[in-house]
């Protein structure tokens, strides 16, 4: 039971702060000097105010296969300020991905769409005003795999490196902005860590992007990769999000069904050309022959063969008996010869 409160109470408390404050006659005491202090403190980095509210939707489609899967785990165990959706159906339009940020409160969206079931394309998008990108991803290596050895701090802040190649074009400037305000963990959030100890790397070769995660290792300033790595290639950069005026197409890119083609195309010709190769040689082998004038110096050393005479068999020779035992053979024999030895005699 809480104790009751006396009347006087409230009245006796207002009296002693009335007393506790000093009249106009009274001198206030001046406070202490301090001394100047040579050497600050300043306070936790996590203790600071929480102002820039970057949220990131990341999800996906129906029908990405498990690399995909695991890919989609890595980025959000890496990035603290991102938030997990179900799948959308691929039946559904695009544009509906706006209307999902907004009910998830995300300003960013990373969206993997699947085609054909080993097709991977990713959409970075500034929701709902734009712009947004779309890649097509390759080379795809998850963080699980054994030949990363790196490791990093759940939710520490990564350093974003960028190839000096995202200066100098225009349509690099707008993706290098975009991937600032994605990738970077916004100061103070409060699932991240007050540590740096890990970098995002963003390079550009053979038209394009290639992403890598390294550790910062502190005895040496060496990097070990951590994981995961892919490669972006651009496709169309457009105003809106999820669609909208083209500002940018890559021309240097190429669809995967057109690649898948090209390589049947050039199984096909070598076949082809194996098969003409084959008729070539039937027609040669089937077509007249050249004949060679004889060459007189053949017959040099050639030696004429000794003729025998020829005999000729005036009398029909004797069937010979057809016995498959040579006992009985011999014996036949036997008698002939008596015979002719009786017939003599």
């Amino acid at each position: 039971m809480a104790a009751k409160r006396k009347r006087g109470a409230l009245a006796a408390g207002k009296a002693k702060r009335a007393r506790s404050a000093p009249s106009a006659g009274e001198a206030v005491p001046e406070e202490r000097s301090v001394p100047p202090q040579e050497y600050s403190i300043p306070p936790p980095v996590s203790q600071g105010k929480w102002k820039n509210k970057e949220r990131v939707l990341i999800f996906s489609s129906r029908g990405i296969n498990f690399r995909t899967r695991h890919l989609m785990q890595d980025l959000r165990t890496l990035m603290p300020h991102s938030k997990a959706d179900t799948k959308m159906d691929r039946k559904d339009q695009l544009f509906v991905i706006n209307e999902v940020c907004e009910m998830k409160n995300c300003n960013k969206c990373i969206f993997f769409e699947a085609k054909k079931k080993q097709d991977l394309y990713m959409w970075l998008s500034n929701t709902p005003q734009g712009p947004s990108a779309k890649f097509l991803v390759q080379n795809v290596h998850t963080l699980a795999e054994l030949k990363m050895t790196g490791n990093c701090l759940r939710g520490s802040r990564p350093l974003l490196s960028f190839d000096p190649i995202f200066d100098q074009e225009p349509h690099y400037t707008l993706l290098k902005e975009l991937f600032i305000q994605i990738f970077s963990t916004p100061q103070y959030h409060p699932k991240s860590q007050p540590f740096v100890d890990h970098v995002f790397t963003f390079s550009i070769t053979d038209e394009r992007i290639w992403f890598r995660n390294y550790q910062i290792i502190e005895e040496d300033a060496s990097l070990v990769e951590i994981g995961p790595r892919f490669v972006l290639n651009l496709i169309k950069i457009f105003q809106g999000s999820f669609g909208g005026p083209t500002l940018y197409e890559n021309p240097h890119y190429q669809s995967p069904n057109m690649h898948r083609r090209l390589i049947r195309l050039s199984v096909a010709a070598k076949f082809r050309e194996k098969q003409q190769v084959k008729e070539v040689q039937k027609i040669k082998k089937k077509g007249t022959k050249v004949l060679v004038e004889e060459d007189p110096t053949e017959v040099v050393f050639e030696t004429p063969a000794e003729e025998k005479p020829v005999e000729i068999q005036l009398v029909k020779p004797e069937s010979k008996p057809i016995v498959k035992d040579k006992k009985k053979l011999r014996k036949i024999q036997r008698k002939k010869q008596k015979k002719l030895f009786r017939t003599e005699g």
